[in-house]
């Protein structure tokens, strides 16, 4: 009797799943050598004289294996605890007997493979390993995290290694308008809606720009709303949540723009006629140029036609308290973190708050931020109850502006607490002059 062991010593105590084990284990063909010559024993010998000249003749040599056994089973690399016929595999039946080859394993632990030898396509967030033999750990492959709008992923190394080797999982073929390693985010053109958890299929909504009143993104060829809110980017002196209408105070809707009334108050938005006999005031003598602004309003938008933001263009109806440069100590007790010298280009309703577009042409201070000159936003943040913002800033004028800077968000800030006042040469050399003397 003959007995062959695949895993014999000194294998025998190591995991059998370890890359040492695996080459003693995976055995394709198994050859057997008959070396040794030996006498049949059937042959007659004579009781008698054994040493006759008879029992002198040569004996035919045989070779002989009384029963051959040769049994296997499945690897599977720890992930089955059995398998089952490969497909197209037909039994073979002798002696009643089914001989079955069962070629591939069930695959548990998130695994795949006639060996479950790789992951499942939707479980490669983490290099796949062997179960281990020794502690029985399964090391079982990790879901991908696609936001339930992919069904696989890949490994990539240098995602895993960018992660601290926490993650490598890169899904494939996101659904549902999505994109990103995770199917994180909505594709352009497509904006989250906050009403809907985001593994849900219509998670992300097309966007609704209007084609007239939305611009287009510098770089750009096409006009894409905000992916986390839906809102548009509005051409210059355009309004709505989809760019689709005029500021108040504007005229002339279509592609490029609204363009400034020539009013004192507000004019037709179709025709530009003005709406009130007070339009001697010439307030704005150019049209602003034509900037896309992109909208950062909150998903809710409350757009009533009354909304503005000039108090000149509804001086009947806002009430603004009128500056003036008095006492140094006072102007110097507001600690203010900027001043600056800029001309009001175009504002923006955002329904919730207003947006101006300013050019600064002099920086008499700044503090923590980084102003220079050239074009910037500027945001009010003090509302009337009458719908329009304090203190008043009027597109095509320039004025002395000194506020606060937020750090936090990098905005220069316009409140009731500013000092803003038209530009004048006397002016602008008066505070510089305060800065200078009593600031310091």
């Amino acid at each position: 009797q003959v007995i062959f062991r695949a895993l014999s010593p000194p294998y025998s105590a190591e995991d059998p799943y370890s890359a040492e084990a695996q080459q003693q284990l995976k055995i394709t063909n198994l050859r057997v050598r008959l070396l040794e010559k030996q006498g049949c024993p059937c042959l007659p010998v004579s009781p008698v004289n054994p040493a006759s000249p008879a029992n002198q003749l040569p004996q035919p040599l045989h070779y002989a294996i009384y029963d051959f056994i040769v049994k296997g089973s499945c690897f599977c690399n720890g992930h089955a605890d059995h398998c089952v016929p490969v497909t197209g595999f037909k039994p073979i039946k002798a002696a009643g007997v089914f001989h079955v080859v069962h070629g591939k394993c069930m695959c548990k632990h998130n695994t795949a493979g006639s060996h479950c030898q790789h992951c499942a396509p939707l479980y490669n967030d983490q290099p796949w390993q062997a179960a281990d033999g020794k502690t029985g750990a399964p090391k079982e492959c990790q879901s991908c995290k696609c936001n339930g709008h992919a069904d696989a992923c890949h490994f990539d190394l240098a995602a895993w290694l960018a992660s601290g080797n926490r993650s490598g999982g890169i899904c494939d073929n996101c659904q549902h308008n999505t994109e990103g390693q995770h199917c994180q985010r909505c594709k352009p053109g497509f904006y989250r809606d906050l009403r809907k958890p985001f593994s849900a299929p219509d998670a992300c909504k097309p966007c609704s720009c209007h084609p007239l009143g939305s611009a287009v993104l510098p770089l750009g060829t096409r006009t894409f709303c905000d992916p986390s809110t839906g809102d548009c980017p509005c051409r210059a002196g355009v309004a709505g949540p989809r760019c689709d209408r005029c500021l108040p105070g504007y005229w002339g809707f279509g592609p490029y723009g609204c363009r400034p009334c020539d009013c004192a108050r507000s004019c037709d938005p179709l025709t530009g006629d003005c709406l009130s006999s007070s339009s001697d005031v010439a307030w704005h003598n150019e049209a602003p140029p034509f900037q896309a602004a992109l909208n950062e309003s909150e998903p809710t938008w409350g757009w009533e036609d009354e909304q503005g933001f000039s108090a000149l263009r509804h001086s009947g109806k806002c009430e603004c308290k009128e500056q003036v440069l008095g006492n140094p100590k006072v102007f110097c007790g507001m600690k203010y973190t900027y001043v600056i010298k800029a001309k009001i280009l175009s504002a923006h309703d955002k329904g919730s708050h207003a947006e101006v577009n300013v050019k600064i042409k002099k920086v008499l201070k700044s503090t923590k931020l980084k102003i220079l000159r050239g074009k910037r936003m500027l945001y009010p943040e003090s509302w009337t109850n009458r719908g329009c913002t304090c203190p008043i800033l009027n597109p095509g004028l320039e004025y002395l502006v000194a506020g606060h800077e937020d750090v936090r968000t990098g905005r220069l800030i316009v409140n009731m607490k500013s000092f803003v006042h038209q530009w004048k040469s006397a002016l602008g050399r008066k505070v510089l002059e305060i800065l200078k003397r009593d600031c310091n």
